[in-house]
């Protein structure tokens, strides 16, 4: 790369390494931890809901997990980005490069949205940052928007709570969304419109599916 930007910039008449070719390195899954629907589920039901902040926590998590977003997608939202459209709510993600992408809400993740917004009073504040940080310990709300380092630190906090494991982090969320999403019969074509991505190799990195599969056959070697 260096030399064609010589080349461009008439350093040197040509790029003498243009025939030199690396070895291929392919990645055909992902590393991320990926949860069980069932943990998914455990890790939902174990956040205390009693105050705002275990409001906030559960609606970001399901944000994550029903439209396989990215974190900085996420708490970059606004309350202006959750809105009413016919019968409908959804869900308006700031991506990657400047791009708006738009989602319809999951009945599970518009309950919990609505929800915390009830407790946080930010209904009627459009401009308002969706997800906020939280005062201490004091289970109050401030007005300033949560980042996505605090929102790391959050999900390690009640994973761990949950009993489940300390390697969870944000993306997760997305690569179990698209499991989830997969095995109940969804294509990786709409997983992929629905993720934001632009090739559905990517997207395939994210599908564990077959991870039952081989442990099924695996067991078979009985000793």
């Amino acid at each position: 790369m260096c030399l064609d930007w010589l080349v461009v910039g008439q350093v040197i008449p040509m790029n003498p390494s243009s025939s030199v070719r690396g070895p291929k390195y392919v990645v055909k899954k992902g590393k991320t931890p990926v949860l069980t629907a069932e943990e998914a589920r455990q890790l939902l039901d174990s956040i205390d809901i009693s105050t705002a902040i275990g409001l906030r926590d559960r609606a970001l998590i399901s944000v994550m997990l029903f439209t396989f977003a990215r974190i900085s997608a996420v708490v970059g939202m606004t309350v202006d980005d959750y809105y009413q459209m016919g019968k409908r709510s959804w869900i308006r993600l700031h991506e990657k490069g400047g791009k708006h992408h738009e989602v319809p809400t999951h009945h599970t993740a518009e309950e919990y949205l609505d929800a915390y917004l009830n407790a946080a009073s930010i209904e009627g504040e459009k401009d308002s940052p969706l997800f906020l940080t939280a005062i201490g310990k004091t289970g109050l709300l401030t007005r300033n928007r949560l980042s996505r380092h605090d929102a790391l630190r959050m999900i390690k906090r009640r994973s761990i709570a949950a009993g489940l494991s300390h390697k969870v982090c944000c993306h997760t969320f997305r690569a179990t969304g698209i499991t989830a999403y997969l095995e109940n019969g969804g294509t990786v074509e709409n997983a992929q419109a629905i993720a934001a991505h632009e090739s559905p190799r990517t997207t395939k990195l994210y599908d564990r599916t077959s991870d039952e599969i081989t442990l099924d056959e695996i067991e078979r070697i009985r000793i």
